[in-house]
């Protein structure tokens, strides 16, 4: 079955609402990642961030954009959904932050080269169908010496169980009733690794990207969000995604233009 991207013009206008589906990836996993980032960012580059530009690529609803907002950087968000780049405007305005929201694809960036500090990609890659294009355009974006911070979905019996499984098909749990992701689209970090170094950016570390709950009884917190019964946000921050041991549901990481 194709990954239906129009799910994002369609229930992308309420990307901070706890009941949408879309919450999952803020709940638990906006904070889970963005500490690594801050780890990362501040062994490279430092804790002050002031002037500098960072471009995330599949911005969605803006939950990094703000992130990266928050600590200083001046933030140029890039997403193909309409509506949810004006869902990301809007909330960006109640916290009068000031980002730059614009409407384009990883494949071809609206933006100028060698114009970014920082670019990141994150729930983007296992959804792109062209990814040597999209990591062109993030080598083009970036100045030499710019990082690039990622996470994207693994391609290994694990994850088809999670992220397919449980998440997409099993009708109990899933989120939405249609495919949101392809696991033979996923991709394994050696593929990852090898499509960064063909443009130009070294990989400096792959970690792993899950929840870290352990208590089986966070599958039924799926099954209650799906009825409506608990906030999609609750159920993200039950399982209290973060940094783990394992890839072998996702992964975070990052790379230097060289």
């Amino acid at each position: 079955m194709p990954i239906d991207n129009d799910v994002y013009d369609r229930v992308g206008a309420t990307w901070w609402d706890e009941d949408n589906p879309l919450n999952m990836l803020h709940g638990s996993l906006t904070p889970g990642r963005f500490a690594y980032f801050r780890e990362v960012l501040a062994n490279r580059l430092g804790r002050d961030y002031t002037g500098l530009r960072a471009l995330d690529i599949g911005s969605g609803g803006g939950f990094l954009a703000e992130e990266f907002a928050g600590i200083g950087f001046r933030v140029v968000g890039v997403d193909p959904s309409v509506v949810s780049v004006a869902a990301a405007r809007r909330h960006a305005a109640t916290g009068d932050l000031d980002i730059d929201y614009r409407v384009g694809a990883g494949e071809r960036l609206p933006v100028a080269d060698s114009e970014y500090d920082v670019v990141y990609c994150c729930d983007v890659l296992e959804h792109v169908s062209d990814l040597d294009a999209v990591m062109r355009e993030t080598a083009r974006a970036l100045k030499p010496g710019g990082l690039y911070l990622f996470d994207t979905i693994n391609r290994t019996r694990v994850s088809r169980l999670v992220a397919i499984k449980i998440m997409q098909e099993w009708r109990l749990t899933r989120l939405f009733d249609t495919a949101v992701h392809d696991w033979s689209m996923c991709i394994r970090p050696a593929e990852l690794v090898d499509a960064l170094d063909r443009r130009g950016l070294r990989t400096g570390e792959v970690v792993g990207l899950g929840p870290r709950s352990k208590n089986p009884l966070r599958v039924l917190d799926m099954a209650r969000a799906s009825r409506g019964r608990l906030s999609w946000g609750e159920a993200s921050r039950r399982l209290d995604f973060g940094r783990t041991r394992s890839t072998a549901i996702s992964y975070m990481g990052y790379a230097v233009k060289g």
